[in-house]
């Protein structure tokens, strides 16, 4: 089965999930797995980052309150929220402009 990765997604130990690439070929006759649908998995990939941005939080109200958090878990955990965020922009970004170039269309 061939599976095409995203190089940022697996990049980022915490983002295993999001956009973890394009879907696989189809199974051959005989495995017959359904796959999941796509709102699930933009559901799901919005959830990681919002999880991503609340551990960032966490390690920064850790890191202000002197309560074992050292700087560099702070700034890698607001460097992986920030770049989930980006890799979720940049998605919602191309979905919008698939959607208008759709709308454009004239049959």
């Amino acid at each position: 089965m061939l599976t095409i990765t995203n190089p940022i997604a697996a990049a980022i130990p915490g983002l295993s999930g999001v956009g973890g690439g394009l879907p696989s070929l189809p199974s051959p006759p005989g495995q017959a797995t359904a796959p999941a649908p796509f709102s699930d998995l933009l559901t799901d990939a919005v959830g990681q980052v919002n999880q991503l941005e609340g551990q960032a939080a966490t390690a920064v109200t850790g890191l202000m309150t002197g309560s074992g958090v050292d700087v560099h878990q702070a700034m890698i955990a607001t460097q992986k929220a920030s770049m989930a965020f980006e890799l979720t922009l940049a998605v919602r970004n191309k979905a919008v402009q698939a959607y208008q170039s759709v709308i454009g269309m004239q049959f």
